[in-house]
């Protein structure tokens, strides 16, 4: 578990802003028609406009994309593809990550495509929400099992389930570090967070049961009953003053701003 100067969790920020801004372009561009690979080439342009800056998942661990972008019952590392084209009533999970002056930072957001359904609406405000009270919890003293169990609280109690075997993680140094950050947990147990500490928190919420499976082409995790997914992802730095989302979006409500 390495932790972070003022300087460089000010350095993972820049890099954050980034990320907001592509997960913003991508959610206007989300219209019927549009394909994922037209996704991830607008985000790929986007992120390069910025001297210095690269997709952080492009060719990690073989990747072969700047986003993931993961339809319906896809939870994570959808492949983008000309001939995936976007439906009216999809819903659109997408994850990416940037590096800038060898720092990193990673966030997701899902998004759906024309005019949701009541479902969908709840799913995504639930999986938000449930960012939200994790981010909360991101403080000098807290533990990695009040953030989890956070999380779990707000998902299980409207009826939805939590993922076991994908988690959140370290990142900074690089786009994966220790410690590990499940979205479950007791209250009071798992690792100690110091002040310096940069997680990225990210529920992962299935309407239907937890279970997930990976596609043929080894990247696409799907739900294993095929119901409705949703993720959100923010990077976030544990500091004197309580936690700094460093992937801020607009209209994320009542947390500190970067």
């Amino acid at each position: 578990m390495r932790l972070k100067t003022a300087d460089e969790i000010d350095a993972i920020g820049r890099a954050g802003e980034i990320v907001a801004g592509v997960l913003a372009l991508v959610g206007e561009r989300a219209e019927p028609g549009v394909s994922t690979e037209d996704l991830d080439s607008a985000a790929e342009g986007y992120i390069r406009d910025y001297e210095g800056a690269a997709p952080a998942f492009k060719g990690l661990y073989g990747f072969p994309a700047a986003l993931c972008t993961s339809l319906n019952d896809e939870v994570v590392h959808g492949i983008p593809a000309p001939d995936r084209r976007l439906e009216e009533g999809d819903l659109l999970g997408v994850d990416v990550g940037v590096v800038l002056d060898q720092m990193f930072a990673d966030a997701a957001v899902t998004v759906p495509v024309g005019q949701p359904s009541e479902e969908v609406r709840r799913l995504l405000a639930v999986t938000q929400a449930s960012l939200d009270v994790g981010v909360q919890q991101a403080a000098a003293g807290s533990t990695l099992g009040d953030v989890g169990a956070a999380i779990q609280t707000v998902v299980e109690d409207a009826g939805y389930s939590v993922i076991r075997e994908l988690v959140g993680h370290g990142v900074g140094f690089a786009p994966h570090e220790e410690p590990h950050v499940p979205n479950f947990g007791r209250r009071g147990q798992g690792a100690k967070l110091e002040e310096g500490l940069v997680i990225a928190i990210e529920p992962m919420v299935n309407v239907g049961r937890r279970h997930i499976r990976t596609m043929a082409d080894g990247w696409t995790v799907v739900t294993a009953d095929g119901s409705l997914s949703a993720h959100f992802e923010h990077t976030v730095a544990v500091t004197r003053e309580g936690p700094r989302i460093l992937t801020r979006r607009s209209g994320d409500p009542g947390l500190k701003e970067e």
